[in-house]
């Protein structure tokens, strides 16, 4: 502003840093005013001032020459002396307050990284709403990429242990006085922390028996993308429980469902639900159960006595944190779950959801997220 004629006093920088500790600008306009109001006392500057401001924070990229000398226009006003790309990527080298909505600084926290996007890819969404049952191979084969792309979060739960964190509502005492022995022990802020948020155990247990045949190849294709994550477990059900975790945490996703297959000896067989669930329970990664989300992909078609499935389920949730059923006869017109191992099921289910197009899956994705 100097350079370009503005008169601003010796105290306006300390104005400036107090305003900007006062209230912190959320958006190049909130910045515009704060520096308006401290650094110019007479209104003969104003004209001046914008040109300067457009120029430092409107129009500028990041300066890269700190000791360069800008040159000056030829009325005077101060041109920009930043280095420009010939052809900057969309949102680059623009200040961090001033980036578009759908652009990220670099130095912006990735808070909403693994969020679902809110379109699907134009290839899958012509057949966003198409029954899984409806599909050609090759549709379902884009349908279950887009399922693996899509799970990027993870369902967290919140630990005993804390973090440090500007919003948090604890006063750490002792990072406190940590911090003030570089102020002279004075201390000029202070330091708090929340509870740290760790992964909930994910279990999913798939229907693969005839009934279910046309949807479990997509289901495959999600459990594919838990199993590399290295912190599920992935289960097949038919008349036994077979665990498909090792064979499905192949990278290739081809190769994944071909060990997948042939690990399942009784797939498009008979159910038998209550069984599975027991086996379940007994075996090792029944533990895993405890604090954690079941997701139960089955239409409720089966062999054995609701009782039993009721009793099973019964002591599953007095482990899990959450239990989401997926069947996909539920989005029928009319549908009511009268079959007897579903009715029986249906009282201990969190959530209820069809997932049975790729737009439902979405649903599905966000009821797992919220546990």
């Amino acid at each position: 502003l100097r350079r370009a004629g503005v008169p601003v006093s010796m105290t306006a920088p300390a104005a400036v840093c107090e305003a900007l500790e006062a209230a912190p600008p959320g958006h190049v306009d909130d910045l515009y005013w704060l520096l308006r109001l401290t650094t110019v006392k007479d209104v003969q500057h104003l004209g001046t001032f914008d040109r300067v401001f457009d120029v430092v924070f409107r129009q500028a990229a990041i300066h890269l020459d700190g000791q360069a000398s800008g040159p000056t226009g030829a009325e005077g006003v101060l041109a920009s002396t930043v280095l420009v790309p010939e052809s900057p990527a969309p949102g680059a080298g623009l200040p961090w307050h001033s980036l578009p909505r759908t652009v990220r600084a670099d130095d912006e926290p990735d808070d909403d990284a693994g969020a679902l996007p809110e379109r699907l890819p134009s290839a899958v969404e012509a057949v966003a709403d198409t029954p899984f049952e409806d599909l050609d191979e090759r549709q379902l084969a884009l349908v279950g990429a887009w399922l693996e792309s899509s799970w990027t979060r993870w369902p967290t739960r919140r630990s005993r242990r804390r973090q440090l964190h500007p919003a948090g509502r604890r006063v750490e005492l002792r990072e406190t006085l940590a911090r003030s022995r570089r102020t002279g022990w004075e201390t000029v802020g202070l330091a708090r922390s929340r509870p740290k948020r760790r992964p909930r155990p994910l279990t999913v247990l798939v229907d693969v028996s005839g009934s279910m045949q046309p949807y479990a190849a997509a289901y495959l294709h999600l459990m594919h993308a838990l199993a590399r994550s290295g912190r599920a477990e992935t289960f097949a059900f038919s008349t036994s429980l077979t665990r498909l975790t090792p064979a499905l945490r192949h990278r290739s996703a081809g190769t994944a469902m071909a060990q997948a297959t042939a690990e399942v000896v009784d797939r498009y067989g008979g159910t038998r639900l209550a069984s599975s669930l027991r086996g379940l329970l007994a075996s090792r990664q029944g533990n895993r159960l405890r604090g954690g989300v079941l997701v139960v992909a089955s239409d409720g078609w089966d062999s054995e006595d609701p009782q039993d499935v009721a009793a099973a389920l019964g002591r599953i949730r007095m482990r899990v944190h959450r239990l989401v059923w997926l069947n996909p006869r539920s989005a029928a017109p009319g549908f009511q779950p009268l079959v007897g191992s579903m009715a029986a099921a249906l009282p201990f289910c969190d959530d209820f959801l069809p997932a049975h197009t790729a737009r439902a899956a979405t649903e599905a994705l966000d009821a797992i997220l919220t546990g």
